[in-house]
């Protein structure tokens, strides 16, 4: 799943190629995407509302794009928005794409799309499962590309949407540059689930997935399976310096690609080469090279030195006065 600097790099990257424009299009061919805020088990159509969807979108001008945890907010002329949420294995691309009918004679035939540009939107196969397809002012799209089919995108009200739970119940996020070291140690050290737990409970500290997770307590020299409440202060301070650095390396570096995740013109993400333990099982450790071993947390997987993330019995002295 998209993390907290892929979803930043869609933003940063929508801002510049969308903002300003105008809607003038909807096309779609997997219409449970589109989600209705006040009733999300149902999908537009279940509701019969795909017109009002399409009559609504069309002509609103785009006047904003923020990121909220991993969710995308674009806020549109008449106090309309869309949350766009790209779930396990969605992205968002703006190119120019043809639809043609589909040859094949059946009675649920779906039409074909057929990428014009840019080249890498063309070549790549991650950038061909596009369902949603929104037509702007200026003769480009912007589409929803999602082989699972997972992703979803709620249209509403500005206040409809920023007043939904999932957005209310989040977490502070990591970059906020007014998000401090109290901060962090007041959300963490509140818990008593294991730390890799709570890294990735957006609930707790938003935006952040079993990526950075890993890669953020390896630096930090703290093992997936410390109780959170149990963390001394100086290992608090060290995660939150890694959080902030590898989140912010890996933003520059335009994200994480090891299969689904495109930016908007198509291309990979080159976080993937500078990963310090994710996904690196049984490779040595690049600062003590001891084996990296993998275990599971809570149903997801974690990846760690046992000679660098020792688990230590909990030291409390010495409080850091910060």
């Amino acid at each position: 799943m998209p993390e907290l600097p892929e979803v930043q790099t869609v933003v940063d990257d929508l801002k510049k190629k969308v903002v300003g424009r105008k809607i003038t299009g909807l096309w779609f061919d997997w219409p449970k995407m589109l989600k209705d805020p006040l009733d999300q088990q149902r999908n537009f159509v279940a509701h019969k509302h795909v017109k009002v969807f399409q009559r609504v979108i069309l002509g609103k001008k785009i006047l904003d794009v923020r990121r909220r945890a991993k969710n995308i907010l674009i806020y549109l002329s008449g106090d309309m928005m869309m949350l766009i949420h790209l779930k396990m294995t969605g992205h968002l691309l703006v190119g120019k794409w043809r639809i043609e009918k589909s040859k094949v004679q059946r009675p649920k035939s779906k039409d074909v799309v057929i990428p014009i540009e840019p080249k890498e939107i063309v070549d790549d196969p991650y950038n061909r499962y596009i369902h949603v397809l929104f037509n702007l002012d200026n003769g480009k799209m912007l589409g929803f590309s999602d082989v699972r089919k997972f992703g979803k995108i709620l249209l509403g009200t500005t206040a409809q949407i920023e007043n939904l739970d999932e957005l209310r119940n989040l977490g502070p996020e990591s970059l906020d540059p007014k998000f401090k070291f109290s901060d962090f140690k007041k959300a963490i050290s509140a818990e008593h689930r294991k730390i890799k737990q709570v890294l990735t409970d957006p609930q707790v500290i938003a935006g952040i997935g079993n990526i950075y997770s890993d890669d953020i307590l390896w630096q930090a020299k703290v093992h997936p399976l410390k109780p959170a409440d149990r963390i001394s202060d100086k290992d608090l301070l060290a995660m939150y310096k890694a959080t902030r650095s590898i989140l912010g390396k890996a933003v520059k570096l335009r994200g994480t690609s090891f299969s689904d995740f495109r930016d908007t013109s198509g291309k990979e993400g080159y976080y993937a080469g500078y990963r310090l333990v994710y996904q690196r099982e049984d490779e040595p450790c690049s600062r003590c090279g001891t084996k990296i071993n993998r275990l599971t947390v809570g149903g997801r997987t974690a990846h760690y030195c046992p000679a660098c993330q020792r688990l230590k019995p909990y030291d409390d002295g010495g409080q850091l006065k910060l």
